[in-house]
């Protein structure tokens, strides 16, 4: 009875509609949440992610989760439910990649430092701070829940681009 194998959800892709949906605070924290997280971190593992927000496996949910270290620290493992940035500083201009548009990565703008108010998987209210790597991945996964992707980021001119690539190769059968 002790073997629990999280299960590995399949990563949904751009162009799904639950992707550009805002997701829906999460109100019951019970044992199925738990479950929920802990398969949405072998689900971000199995891709080579860092970071899972909840409507990247197709569920409109107001959930993320994020780890930097990718495996090597268990400290770096953060839940974020209902996720709200409250302060933001400085900038940072960095490559990112998202799960959802496999094989594209552009440089993105985002603040250097956050501090973000979430829930934890008990429903407990706290405050957790981020600087580089870690703000832009809370940044990035925060804006998934919002319905944002981090190519609405992006200048028109190169969004544009990159949507046609992307339907080329739709077309072709490769995305």
């Amino acid at each position: 009875m002790g073997e629990t194998t999280a299960k590995v959800h399949e990563i949904v892709k751009y162009p799904d509609p639950v992707l550009m949906k805002r997701g829906a605070p999460i109100t019951v924290f019970d044992a199925k949440l738990k479950q929920l997280v802990e398969e949405m971190f072998e689900s971000m593992y199995a891709a080579q992610g860092i970071g899972l927000a909840a409507p990247q496996i197709g569920l409109s949910q107001r959930l993320t989760v994020i780890d930097c270290s990718f495996r090597k620290d268990p400290e770096q493992k953060v839940v974020l439910i209902n996720p709200e940035i409250v302060e933001r500083k400085g900038k940072q201009l960095e490559e990112e990649g998202c799960l959802s548009l496999p094989e594209i990565r552009e440089k993105v703008s985002r603040a250097a430092w956050v501090k973000v108010k979430a829930q934890d998987v008990k429903g407990e209210w706290f405050e957790i701070e981020g600087t580089e790597l870690l703000a832009r991945a809370m940044q990035h996964e925060i804006d998934h829940l919002d319905g944002v992707l981090f190519i609405d980021r992006m200048s028109r001119l190169k969004r544009d681009l990159l949507v046609r690539k992307i339907k080329k190769m739709q077309k072709n059968g490769e995305w």
